[in-house]
């Protein structure tokens, strides 16, 4: 389908299929309206098409939308805890202070906007998440084992206990981050920006730092056993007890 505004009227007439892209009739089409959805009545809408629909502070709780077209959807302060959003297209999504503690496995969320999100404990892995906005968002305990978070703003967030093994920060901006705890093993942070980042206890281990700004960074008890910190900034980095095992 196009990248322009649709009228709502055209979501609620049939489903598109993945493969023709074809419009069917929708089974649902006699109960299938956006409020019903915004009220949590309907939970199975695997690979539907809800391309820029208003669903701001609806319950979502539990439901359904795995591949399914969620470009542009205002999610604004909505509830989708433990939603399946696995492998769903929410490029442009507008997910403000949204409840996201949910499947997102490999979902695309470039550019949308995760503003003060809840994300603690979410299935992020191998998500995309270049050219989002996350200021404020709460990471801990997430899963982003292969996430793309190249040249990411994630100053200040709180990334404690998180899971970025094999996660693409290269040039993040990591500046006074929370990452007490993470595992980083074998992540991609050439010329990320760690300065003033919590690092104590997180697991570098064959991470990438070539070039990464670490002034001031606090790496107690961090293990950077076979990190690469080629052209590193360690200026006034704390490394009590930190393991440097080349």
């Amino acid at each position: 389908m196009g990248t322009g505004r649709r009228d709502e009227s055209a979501s609620l007439q049939g489903l598109r299929t993945p493969d023709s892209g074809l419009l069917i009739p929708n089974p649902l089409s006699q109960i299938m309206d956006i409020e019903a959805i915004r009220l949590g009545k309907i939970k199975q809408l695997p690979g539907v098409d809800l391309e820029d629909e208003d669903l701001s502070k609806a319950d979502l709780r539990g439901i359904n939308l795995a591949g399914a077209n969620l470009v542009g959807v205002n999610f604004a302060g909505a509830n989708l805890e433990r939603a399946r959003l696995d492998g769903a297209n929410l490029i442009e999504a507008q997910l403000v202070e949204a409840d996201l503690r949910a499947n997102l496995l490999g979902a695309n969320l470039m550019q949308a906007d995760l503003t003060g999100a809840d994300l603690r404990g979410s299935n992020l892995r191998g998500a995309n998440l270049m050219a989002t906005k996350l200021t404020g968002a709460t990471f801990s305990g997430a899963f982003l084992s292969g996430a793309n978070l190249m040249s990411v703003n994630l100053q200040g967030v709180d990334l404690r206990s998180a899971d970025l093994r094999g996660a693409n920060l290269s040039s993040a901006n990591l500046q006074g981050a929370d990452l007490r705890g993470a595992d980083l093993r074998g992540a991609l942070l050439t010329e990320a920006n760690l300065e003033e980042a919590d690092l104590r206890s997180t697991n570098l281990a064959g991470a990438n730092l070539s070039g990464a700004n670490l002034l001031c960074a606090d790496l107690d008890a961090a293990n950077l056993t076979g990190a690469n910190l080629e052209r590193a900034c360690v200026v006034g980095t704390g490394m009590n007890e930190a393991a440097v095992i080349k």
